[in-house]
């Protein structure tokens, strides 16, 4: 199957990489924190038998331009310049990660879509700020114990991912201080209550279908959370399948990406 690879610019001239293979209806895939698009390789073969599938390097990763700011907003604006380039008729929208936050705010500022999939990003953000600020020190110490600490960060989502496809993404892996530091921004620099007034108006314009998928239960109160901002979602618990569970089950992945198109 051929792909092509290519670059757009963004709105402020950064230079974002994608790439785009099979036919059909359109599939945008944005990777996690760190990663790149290739971390979407074992699902990519099934879904381009059927699908229209672009992955797309966020800025700061893989091989598009390190340029802050690395805020969601901004990533997402970059999304829809690629997805306008290649005239893509209401993509589907599926993230992992942050790419979850990511697609979750093109579907707030109304950019085309037909659907967004979250996989395993919990989008309420005081709940992460309150697990990462043990690390924050490391995040801002030495180069050392930056990494540790991104390692570390890791290590505790990972879940039953299978150790060949860990040292697949640890080959793929670019933690860059700058770049993580500034995603993150907003968790280090915002009070709880702020962040939740991020949160929401991030996802209170979604207006398209919304599935959000977990390897591990979020619990009761955040699907509550959730709802209350984004009434239509759809909330499945893959229960013991981690951070990952289009890794861990790739095949189960590729078919409920298509039945959830399918209902569309």
């Amino acid at each position: 199957m051929t792909t092509t690879a290519s670059t757009v610019n963004a709105a402020d001239g950064a230079a974002i990489a994608f790439d785009d293979q099979g036919s059909g209806k359109a599939l945008v895939l944005v990777h996690g924190i760190t990663e790149s698009r290739r971390g979407w390789d074992p699902v990519t073969e099934g879904l381009a038998a059927h699908w229209r599938v672009v992955r797309v390097d966020l800025r700061g990763h893989g091989e598009s331009e390190r340029r802050a700011p690395y805020d969601a907003a901004t990533m997402a604006a970059d999304v829809a310049t690629v997805v306008d380039a290649l005239d893509l008729d209401r993509p589907l929208l599926v993230g992992h990660s942050l790419g979850g936050v990511v697609v979750s705010a093109y579907g707030g500022a109304g950019y085309p879509a037909r659907g967004i999939v979250n996989v395993d990003q919990a989008l309420q953000l005081a709940a992460f700020q309150a697990a990462l600020e043990p690390l924050v020190p490391m995040l801002r110490g030495s180069d050392d114990e930056f990494r540790t600490a991104v390692a570390t960060m890791f290590a505790v989502l990972d879940g039953p991912i299978p150790p060949g496809e860990r040292a697949r993404l640890d080959a793929l892996s670019s933690p860059e201080r700058d770049v993580v530091l500034g995603v993150w921004a907003p968790l280090l620099d915002l009070s709880a209550d702020d962040l939740d007034m991020l949160a929401t108006d991030l996802l209170t314009g979604i207006r398209v279908p919304y599935l959000a998928i977990h390897g591990s239960d979020p619990g009761v109160e955040y699907v509550q959370w959730l709802l209350a901002r984004v009434g239509n979602a759809r909330v499945e618990v893959w229960p013991d399948h981690g951070h990952y569970p289009q890794l861990v089950d790739p095949d189960r992945f590729v078919e409920r990406l298509d039945q959830f198109d399918g209902g569309l």
